[in-house]
């Protein structure tokens, strides 16, 4: 059985796309699910597919004031590679993708209750909800790439892609990762008061 609701659209493997992503956006072409326990994000992160393979691996330096991060295929090809920029306030990280793609992601901080995340070196930009985790990916067309939720009130960060575009899978999965620093730098701060850093243990 599909979700319901409006607001949450994350759902787990083998439940089928979120209705209203459905009505909105029609069925994805594939789906993508990663599961971190909260306040661990410097380990290591398995990305399964539907049927719980795992498809790809991120590995975090730790410490790493930089954050810097390390995206392969199960089979150990390298996918991409991401740091975060130290004293900006729009939170900035670098993404070097394999192929030799690079851009960065930057969250305009003026938006309190809609996130706008723009990737101006593809065109991209991402449109969400920080309070209800959800996220559009949209190319330089308008066009719909893929959609990002988070799972609330977990012990652990939960998150579902959903993919319109399987083309682009690798980028969306670094900009998927590169999000969860972002969400767990803003929590980082938001608990200590202050400050920018990842979580650790």
């Amino acid at each position: 059985m599909g979700s319901e609701s409006k607001y949450i659209r994350y759902r787990e493997s083998g439940e089928r796309a979120n209705d209203y992503n459905i009505e909105e956006y029609g069925s994805p072409v594939r789906s993508l699910f990663t599961s971190t326990k909260i306040l661990t994000l410097h380990h290591h992160i398995d990305i399964t597919d539907e049927m719980g393979n795992v498809v790809y691996e991120v590995d975090t330096q730790f410490p790493s004031i930089h954050d810097k991060t390390d995206i392969t295929t199960a089979d150990g090809r390298h996918v991409a590679h991401i740091e975060r920029k130290l004293l900006t306030i729009h939170n900035r990280h670098y993404v070097f993708m394999a192929d030799g793609t690079s851009f960065q992601i930057s969250t305009e901080l003026l938006h309190i209750i809609k996130d706008v995340i723009n990737i101006e070196e593809l065109g991209w930009q991402m449109r969400g909800n920080v309070l209800a985790l959800n996220f559009q990916l949209y190319d330089e067309r308008g066009q719909l790439i893929a959609i990002i939720s988070q799972k609330l009130f977990s012990i652990h960060d939960k998150y579902c892609v959903d993919l319109y575009m399987p083309e682009h899978e690798e980028v969306v999965v670094a900009i998927l990762v590169t999000l969860q620093h972002i969400i767990c730098d803003r929590e980082s701060a938001s608990s200590a008061g202050g400050g920018s850093s990842s979580s650790g243990e």
